[in-house]
């Protein structure tokens, strides 16, 4: 997997209230490509951030159908992937890569 590649699965690191709870339980959750696949993915972080996975979960939220005017318009699908870590390795999200 060359870097250019890895920088296209993760997209960004997802910064909520909920995602923040889940980084007391070594969880980090990205927005990822679309067509990802789970060892994309894990292959991706591991090699970006220098760490050790655990396992990783996906979820597709689908996009909303929205009115503009007279037009309907639909966002994007958007796919969040919820990175566990082996214990005692860490991601910090605020520095960036």
């Amino acid at each position: 997997m060359s870097a250019l590649k890895a920088y296209d699965i993760i997209r960004n690191p997802v910064v909520t209230e909920k995602s923040t709870m889940a980084s007391e339980n070594n969880q980090v959750v990205f927005d990822v490509a679309i067509d990802a696949t789970k060892t994309d993915i894990k292959a991706a972080v591991e090699q970006l951030f220098s760490v050790k996975v655990k396992a990783v979960n996906t979820i597709v939220r689908k996009g909303k159908v929205k009115k503009f005017r007279n037009f309907l318009g639909r966002r994007k699908d958007v796919k969040k992937a919820i990175v566990t870590l082996v214990d005692g390795q860490t991601i910090d999200i605020s520095t960036g890569l």
